[in-house]
């Protein structure tokens, strides 16, 4: 069932199964080209497009041991966000089968959602490798993102070689806040090139990250988000209940939570 993960049914066990299969044979449908006519036109961010993706993606950065829970110690992230939860989607390209996946999802998601793309770009440094297998994949030329200009040299923020007004789709490994994402998308816009939109393997949903990107009109999916992984996190038993209730807290006020 495909969907835009804000209209995710939590819980249908009141209901008729029966009646509410029916249902969803239609709402999947409906909302499936709705999610996509929004985010072409509202320009929408953190689309997910595929149930069944989002939990498989959860469930391969578990395995491989990409998620990590600490809520007594809690990490900090670069914007200062103290974080009970922490991925490292760089341990993606360490495993075979689980880069295969990633990459062969995302090269669906964009063929799907993208038309005409020349340039596949990366953010430094965690989407690079991810980036590159992308756009070996799709046939098409790669570039990367630095997180900012080079102090020597040709003073470059992009790297590679690309061309005035090319269309460029930018591949992120995560989004929390955005704005290393947004940074990364202006430097395509400032060099002259035309941003399509933007893709990552997981996103937080932060009210922050969606009002940043919509405010921007910047096209984004992902394959998975938060709300998918902690559930899977729970039904794999890399957390109990416990923990899901702590996360689902962290999740609605991360700057104040712990503090």
């Amino acid at each position: 069932m495909c969907f835009l993960n804000f209209f995710k049914i939590s819980s249908i066990s009141k209901l008729d199964s029966k009646k509410v299969f029916s249902l969803l044979r239609y709402f999947a449908l409906d909302v499936k080209i709705i999610g996509r006519r929004l985010a072409k036109t509202l320009y929408i961010c953190g689309v997910i497009l595929c149930d069944q993706t989002a939990i498989e993606t959860s469930k391969r950065l578990l395995q491989i041991n990409a998620i990590k829970l600490n809520p007594k110690n809690p990490f900090v992230w670069a914007s200062g966000i103290k974080s009970p939860i922490y991925c490292d989607n760089r341990l993606i390209l360490s495993d075979i089968e689980t880069r295969k996946y990633i990459c062969n999802e995302l090269c669906k998601l964009i063929e799907k959602e993208f038309d005409n793309i020349d340039v596949i770009a990366g953010v430094a440094t965690g989407a690079i490798g991810i980036g590159m297998l992308v756009a070996n994949q799709l046939n098409k030329p790669f570039i990367y993102i630095r997180s900012s200009k080079k102090e020597h040299g040709r003073k470059n923020d992009i790297e590679g070689s690309y061309h005035e007004s090319q269309k460029v789709l930018v591949i992120e490994d995560l989004i929390s806040t955005g704005m290393s994402s947004l940074k990364a998308c202006n430097s395509i816009i400032e060099n002259n090139l035309d941003l399509v939109g933007l893709t990552s393997i997981f996103t937080y949903g932060f009210d922050e990250a969606i009002n940043n990107f919509n405010n921007k009109k910047i096209r984004n999916y992902s394959l998975s988000s938060y709300n998918y992984l902690i559930e899977e996190a729970v039904n794999l038993d890399y957390a109990n209940g416990n923990d899901l209730e702590m996360l689902k807290k962290w999740r609605e006020n991360p700057k104040e939570w712990n503090n």
